[in-house]
């Protein structure tokens, strides 16, 4: 009878997929839920260009002999959806890992659940201070620069720049939208109190936020801090220009950033935007010949021909699935999800192929912030143009 026992149970195994996390089997499966729905789907093009990243990988041979089985599933951009996805990829895909969710609310649905199970939650899509806490999540790694962190690059600048500045705050009523006002009112210390003269927030659930900019505007605010997300990023800059308001210093985050979300304000609008990155700008000439973007550039056009190269959405999936890569390749043959997680918790030095110069990753068992350096760049009409220094959050 024990023996009949054991012969069902392989059975069961074998019909399940043969565990694919298991060690020991030729398939390395990552699961994703990003938003190729709802208000914020202009990111599904990260996604989409992971699934061609891999199928590279897979046409050269795969991963130290493994090919790579990548499920990237919709989300919506809503919690709920997040949870019954994540809960598919896990339970019944039998992922290894998650890599490069999006999202604050999303990921915080599922980061208690992944760290029960022992999943890796590999680089967040959100610079979420909350990620980098190896105590008490040591299963979730962020993607990205903390989102306080860029918050203290722009305060910077703005004390630099334009000392008796009157500022603006618009934000997402969330923890996307509470970091980064954190971190930008900490870089101002005392000087916060008289130099921010206007906040307003709104709900992702809000169809619009013309209210707010009246309001804002109306507070002879010259410098607007907007801390706004996919749609929101184009009624802001539209929205802004409909008024006649043109504030000497206008800041978006780095993930507002994207062509796709500048052109339907209009692109004219958009220009003086200030924002900061840790990549190259693929569109911007000075890039032309750097050996990265023409990597790029080659992949693209023989696995994502028909893609807009102005939206920079498709870097940025590339550039976060070679950062995965170095892990993956790390590995070497044990790709159980407890040697995952320590290659990806000890990486020294690494440079990236859309990383910009002077910029490189390390992280630690007590430091799991991939991303700590930034440079601010403004938007021409065009593409966004890198000035200043790399910055720090110091």
């Amino acid at each position: 009878m024990k023996l009949a026992a054991a012969l069902i149970g392989l059975s069961l195994l074998a019909l399940a997929g043969g565990g694919a996390h298991a060690e020991g089997t030729d398939e390395i499966r990552i699961g994703q839920t990003l938003p190729y729905s709802g208000p914020a789907s202009g990111f599904g093009a990260i996604g989409r260009t992971q699934e061609a990243f891999f199928e590279k990988i897979n046409a050269e041979g795969g991963i130290n002999g493994r090919k790579v089985k990548f499920i990237t599933l919709d989300d919506a951009y809503s919690p709920p959806k997040t949870v019954e996805q994540t809960r598919k990829l896990v339970e019944q895909d039998e992922v290894l890992m998650l890599f490069g969710s999006l999202g604050t609310a999303t990921n915080s649905a599922v980061q208690r659940y992944l760290n029960g199970k022992k999943v890796p939650q590999l680089f967040v899509l959100s610079g979420a201070t909350k990620w980098a806490d190896p105590q008490k999540y040591p299963w979730t790694m962020p993607g990205m620069a903390a989102y306080e962190s860029e918050g203290v690059v722009y305060a910077k600048h703005v004390l630099r720049t334009k000392p008796g500045a009157k500022i603006a705050i618009l934000s997402q009523n969330d923890d996307f939208g509470r970091d980064y006002v954190a971190g930008f009112k900490r870089a101002l210390g005392d000087k916060a109190a008289g130099m921010i003269v206007a906040e307003a927030t709104y709900e992702t659930s809000a169809p619009t936020i013309s209210s707010q900019l009246s309001t804002l505007k109306s507070s002879g605010a010259d410098v607007l801090f907007g801390v706004v997300l996919g749609k929101f990023t184009s009624q802001m800059i539209k929205g802004a220009a409909e008024i006649g308001w043109k504030p000497e210093l206008f800041f978006v985050p780095t993930s507002a950033s994207s062509i796709s979300f500048l052109e339907p304000a209009g692109l004219d609008n958009a220009v003086g935007l200030i924002s900061s990155s840790n990549q190259k700008d693929t569109m911007d000439p000075q890039w032309a010949s750097d050996p990265g973007v023409k990597e790029y550039f080659a992949f693209m056009k023989q696995y994502m021909p028909n893609a807009d190269l102005s939206n920079s959405n498709y870097a940025a999936g590339y550039h976060y699935a070679t950062l995965l890569m170095t892990v993956l390749k790390g590995c070497k043959d044990d790709f159980s999800r407890d040697n995952i997680l320590r290659q990806a918790a000890s990486l020294k030095d690494v440079k990236l192929p859309l990383l910009l110069p002077g910029m490189s990753v390390t992280t630690g068992a007590d430091d799991y912030l991939p991303f700590q350096q930034l440079q601010l760049r403004r938007f021409n009409g065009k593409s966004w143009v890198g000035f200043g220094d790399v910055l720090d959050d110091r």
